[in-house]
């Protein structure tokens, strides 16, 4: 997994490649996500709830202290701006649950916001967008499609492992609903953009960057579930 570098075509995420001696330790912490995950997805309700919540708790973490621990200060800053955009995504997520009416997250146990969404889902971000920024070489347009790719393999197993799953009148492929997929991409882009401004600057603007990136992103959902399940494209007179 490589640290975030800037290139000359895209206004990306400024940093250096990560130690190779880093590498070790980061796989091991997403290792023990996707096993614990594994594990608490395996439980009922509402046991499986709780679980998720103190499994993606624990690998936020396990990646702050990693990062920390093995020197890799652009992965380390990077995480933490992640945790900010993780921290408000519940936002878009409520929108859609609650008043677009594209989105329900099941009930398996936990906390849950209005008994809409669950509180883990606060944390629920940062992996795959740690995963699509680090790899992404500096480059927000790399970022964005790595984001497309790792998210839409999310939107396939979510239903599945009850997560999260599209509901109403959306356009599907392979059970997922389209309009996402464009928002997802963009939300990529707009997360390293915003990283690459901000890195240095204090913790209020930091925040207000991952609000911003958040609230980008449920513009980006609206638009295109306008654009490709609501508006018909006729021109009357």
């Amino acid at each position: 997994m490589t640290a975030l570098t800037p290139t000359d075509d895209d206004a990306a995420v400024p940093s250096s490649r990560a130690p190779r001696q880093g590498l070790w330790p980061l796989l091991a912490v997403h290792a023990g996500l996707f096993a614990g995950g594994a594990v608490v997805l395996s439980l009922d309700p509402p046991a499986q709830g709780w679980g998720v919540l103190v499994v993606v708790a624990a690998y936020v973490v396990a990646l702050l202290l990693t990062t920390r621990a093995t020197g890799q200060a652009d992965l380390h800053a990077l995480a933490g701006f992640l945790v900010l955009v993780s921290l408000f995504q519940v936002l878009p997520d409520w929108v859609l649950a609650d008043v677009v009416g594209t989105l329900a997250f099941p009930d398996r146990g936990g906390p849950r916001f209005d008994d809409v969404i669950p509180l883990a889902m606060m944390l629920m971000w940062v992996a795959p967008l740690f995963i699509a920024l680090s790899l992404s070489g500096g480059s927000a347009a790399r970022a964005a499609l790595l984001a497309g790719l790792v998210f839409a393999g999310a939107e396939v197993l979510a239903p599945a492992l009850g997560l999260w799953e599209p509901v109403g009148d959306t356009t599907r492929l392979l059970g997922v609903a389209v309009y996402v997929v464009p928002a997802e991409v963009a939300l990529g882009w707009a997360a390293a953009t915003a990283f690459a401004l901000v890195r240095h600057r204090p913790l209020a603007v930091r925040a207000g960057a991952a609000l911003a990136v958040s609230t980008f992103y449920l513009g980006a959902l609206v638009l295109a579930h306008f654009v490709i399940d609501v508006a018909d494209w006729t021109i009357t007179t």
